[in-house]
């Protein structure tokens, strides 16, 4: 039965944001969020040191697993759920799904809040490093606001609007950076204990959780169901129960949530590992945070600057293809998830080897010397994981968006193993950095199995030239560059402006081969400009291009 609506033909005439317009919001969202988390990193390690980063660190692997185990899976869930009832004009049952989650996440948020705040001590010395204790405490209302912030962002997603997502996660990290860094520095003006320090570090975290979580809040207030009712050429009455809904949650969301817990739980061992087995060699506590704190709070920030590049397509991806499934256009998804792999290779390939190659002048160009010369080592061989993390994103969405939520289970399981083992045996008889090495191998594991999955399951076909051979190549060659350069400016400007000068030759090179190559056509990039500028017309599932 179709119905009409005076907000439904209000939002029709609407101009909605596209699945590439959504892409392009987060991706600056998402720059803007790493920078201002290196901002707060950078000042951190001078005023806290490798020590008191360690503590921080430790504090936030707790907080990590608990934030995986409570959120991994619904957000997924609710814009799967509801990018599917829109796509059949089931308001109804759209605004159903969102009212759930809310309550579901409310108990979840306030249930993990509670643990980190009443049991930090036994928390902390799960990973051996029992000084991070205050800091696991006052990360703890984080969690419950965090919860929030996952049903709305899952709601806002499901929509198809990502300006309220990415504005939210911008706020977060411009409150941790300012609050935190604030706070940090007040503590040692009061001449507190370095894991003190620490403490009032992670308060950042805590206020810009409670900022990001207050905006959506106030953006769905304003919004209201307008979001709903966009781009909706008709309307149905579909009766859909709760049970029903709550059912569709759990089938959902628990694969997701086992997928990405397991990932999590893995770090937070190696965690323990790093800090446990660096003490077993004689060690005292605190050297051993500091030297997990120059990896964690140099090596590994760099790691995770390349996903944010390519994490905006995954999150775009999730509603764009579960629609696409939904409405039975399976050569539509198809091609949604091929040409988002493309894109994500052309970005992480020479992010991943150019930061491989030049992490002691980029490292340098951030941090204290004596810092950045111990964790540059730590550096190149992480860099070429986060090539895998981009493309593990990718196939993860695809798979979850196609109904194959159970099959990350396996990859994770797989690469949770190989990690836990591979750092055993590494930290044993190479020290810290067996670390790094170890999450190279879970990766390529996760990842081979994944792409397997995916094939199988969706159908990709893949050009192995366009989009593995040419981007390797010019990969290969901005590299290159940006080594001469850095290396030829290093002795008349200095290590600092070699290396700016360096990325910059090398960024120029690869583009300019991408382009001559024929990896990326100049149609399709003006194709992707026009469509972003213009926001115009409704997605047309048949015929769309990334």
């Amino acid at each position: 039965m179709h119905s009409s609506h005076p907000e439904y033909i209000k939002g029709s005439k609407r101009k909605k944001s596209t699945f590439l317009s959504g892409v392009l919001v987060l991706t600056i969202s998402g720059l803007f969020v790493k920078i201002a988390g290196l901002m707060f990193k950078i000042p951190m390690n001078y005023i806290v040191g490798d020590t008191g980063m360690g503590y921080y660190n430790s504090a936030y692997s707790v907080y990590t697993m608990f934030y995986m185990l409570s959120t991994a899976g619904l957000p997924v869930a609710i814009s799967v759920m509801v990018s599917e009832k829109r796509s059949r004009g089931n308001i109804k049952a759209a605004k159903l799904v969102y009212r759930l989650a809310l309550s579901v996440f409310f108990v979840i948020g306030l249930s993990a809040c509670l643990v980190m705040l009443v049991f930090p001590d036994a928390l902390a010395g799960v990973i051996k490093s029992e000084n991070c204790a205050p800091s696991v405490a006052v990360a703890a209302p984080a969690m419950f606001f965090i919860c929030i912030s996952s049903a709305l962002r899952g709601y806002f997603q499901g929509c198809g609007n990502m300006v309220p997502v990415a504005l939210s996660q911008f706020i977060e990290a411009v409150g941790k950076l300012i609050v935190g860094v604030g706070a940090a520095s007040y503590a040692v003006r009061q001449g507190y204990a370095v894991h003190i320090v620490a403490a009032y570090g992670v308060a950042g975290l805590t206020l810009g959780s409670f900022l990001g979580m207050v905006y959506l809040l106030l953006a769905k207030f304003i919004r209201r169901d307008r979001d709903l009712y966009a781009d909706q050429d008709c309307l149905s009455d579909e009766v859909c129960g709760k049970r029903d809904i709550l059912k569709r949650f759990l089938v959902i969301s628990f694969p997701i949530t086992v997928s990405a817990s397991v990932m999590s739980l893995t770090n937070m061992i190696d965690t323990a590992l790093i800090q446990r087995i660096l003490q077993n060699s004689g060690m005292s506590e605190e050297t051993a945070a500091s030297l997990y704190g120059n990896y964690t709070s140099l090596a590994v920030p760099m790691f995770n600057l390349p996903p944010v590049l390519v994490y905006p397509i995954a999150y775009a991806l999730v509603p764009s293809v579960a629609a696409a499934f939904a409405s039975g256009n399976r050569t539509a998804a198809r091609e949604r998830i091929e040409s988002s792999i493309k894109y994500a290779v052309i970005i992480a390939l020479p992010c991943a080897l150019g930061m491989g190659t030049m992490a002691d002048p980029i490292l340098c160009l951030l941090y204290k010397a004596e810092s950045a010369h111990l964790a540059a080592p730590l550096l190149t061989y992480l860099a070429p994981s986060s090539f895998f993390v981009c493309i593990l994103a990718l196939t993860n969405s695809a798979l979850q968006a196609c109904g194959q939520e159970k099959k990350p289970v396996l990859s994770m399981l797989a690469g949770a193993a190989v990690k836990c083992i591979s750092s055993i045996v590494l930290l044993q008889k190479i020290g810290i950095a067996g670390a790094p090495i170890s999450t190279f191998i879970c990766y390529a594991t996760v990842t081979a199995l994944n792409l397997y999955f995916t094939v199988k399951y969706t159908g990709v076909r893949c050009s192995l030239g366009k989009t593995l051979v040419l981007p390797l190549a010019g990969s290969v060659l901005c590299s290159l560059t940006a080594i001469v350069v850095c290396r030829f400016l290093a002795a008349s400007m200095g290590i600092k402006l070699g290396c700016v000068a360096g990325i910059f030759a090398g960024a120029a090179v690869y583009c300019a081969f991408i382009l001559l190559s024929g990896a990326v056509r100049r149609d399709e990039i003006a194709s992707v400009l026009n469509r972003t500028r213009k926001k115009k017309g409704k997605l047309n599932l048949g015929d769309q291009r990334t």
